[in-house]
């Protein structure tokens, strides 16, 4: 269920606070690590770029995580972030 008092934390976030910093990984390091841009992972970290289904395998398998666990923050922020201002009434 997505908060409706809050924005999901963005997957970039999650990866810099819980992944990167515990591990003492720079993203520079880890971008090499996964043969992806710098760019990629910055962009990613600062809020900038999603989680696409390509980066999510990169993270799953560098990270011992799984893609669903990225894409899952990922949709949880999407949809958040594009709540109706309005709710619409339902049919019937």
């Amino acid at each position: 269920m997505i908060p409706e008092n809050r924005i999901p934390t963005h997957p970039g976030v999650v990866l810099s606070q819980e992944f990167l910093a515990p591990l003492g990984i720079t993203q520079v390091a880890f971008a090499k690590h996964l043969g992806a841009p710098v760019q990629r992972i910055n962009e990613l970290v600062r809020g900038r770029r999603g989680v696409t289904p390509e980066t999510a395998w990169l993270l799953s398998e560098a990270l011992r995580t799984t893609p669903e666990f990225w894409m899952n923050l990922q949709a949880a922020h999407y949809l958040a972030c594009s709540r109706p201002a309005e709710p619409i009434e339902p049919v019937g």
